[in-house]
C-alpha cells in the first residue's frame, strides 16, 4: 500500500535528481509523425548546396536563358514606350519630320560628293581604331 501511495505523489515526468525539474518521456519519440518530419527537415537542409550546384553547373545556359528574357522583355516595354510616344497627337509626325530632315542633311554632307565620302571614312577609321586599336 505505501508503494501505490507514493506512486501517486511522484508523477512520471517529474526527475528525481533535481526537485521539480521535468525529464524527457519516452513516448515522445515514438510518434508516427517524426518518420516524415526527419527526411523533410534534412532535405530542406540540403536545398541551399542543391540550388548551389545546379546553378554552378548550368551557368552558362541560366545566363543565356536570362539574357533572352531580358531582351524580350527589353523589346516589349520599348514597343510600349514608342505605342505612347505614338498616341500623342502631333508628336510622332514631327519626329517623322525630325528624322527626314537629318536624313537628308547627312546625305547632302556625307553622301553627296566622293570627297565628303572620304572624309566620312576616315571618322569611320579613326573611331575604328579608337575602339579597337590600330591592329584591327
Amino acid at each position: 500500500m505505501e508503494s501505490k501511495v507514493q506512486e501517486q505523489t511522484t508523477p512520471k515526468d517529474l526527475s528525481s535528481e533535481a526537485p521539480g525539474t521535468l525529464t524527457k518521456s519516452s513516448s515522445m519519440g515514438d510518434q508516427p509523425w517524426q518518420e516524415w518530419v526527419a527526411p523533410v527537415v534534412d532535405i530542406l537542409a540540403k536545398v541551399p548546396e542543391y540550388v548551389g550546384e545546379f546553378f554552378s553547373e548550368y551557368k552558362q545556359p541560366l545566363t543565356t536563358v536570362g539574357l533572352l528574357l531580358l531582351a524580350i522583355i527589353s523589346v516589349k516595354i520599348i514597343v510600349a514606350v514608342l505605342g505612347a510616344i505614338d498616341d500623342i497627337p502631333l508628336l510622332a509626325p514631327l519626329l517623322e519630320m525630325v528624322g527626314l530632315g537629318y536624313t537628308a542633311w547627312f546625305v547632302w554632307r556625307y553622301l553627296w560628293k566622293a570627297s565628303n565620302r572620304k572624309e566620312l571614312l576616315a571618322e569611320f577609321d579613326a573611331i575604328k581604331n579608337q575602339m579597337f586599336g590600330d591592329n584591327a
